[in-house]
């Protein structure tokens, strides 16, 4: 089964960007995320949505 949310880390790499970009992209509605507990997590379908936008 494929996760349905990655860590900021892991949006990072997938995106080749910095945490700072990340969080920034959370900030402007870009990407979607949500707090389980203490960790920031990305919906991975958000990821798609913003790749698929680029193309």
């Amino acid at each position: 089964m494929e996760p349905l949310a990655v860590s900021i880390n892991d949006t990072a790499k997938a995106l080749g960007l910095g945490r700072t970009s990340i969080y920034e992209m959370i900030k402007d509605g870009r990407l979607d995320a949500f707090k389980l507990g203490r960790r920031t997590l990305v919906r991975v379908e958000s990821i798609r949505r913003l790749v698929d936008a680029k193309d």
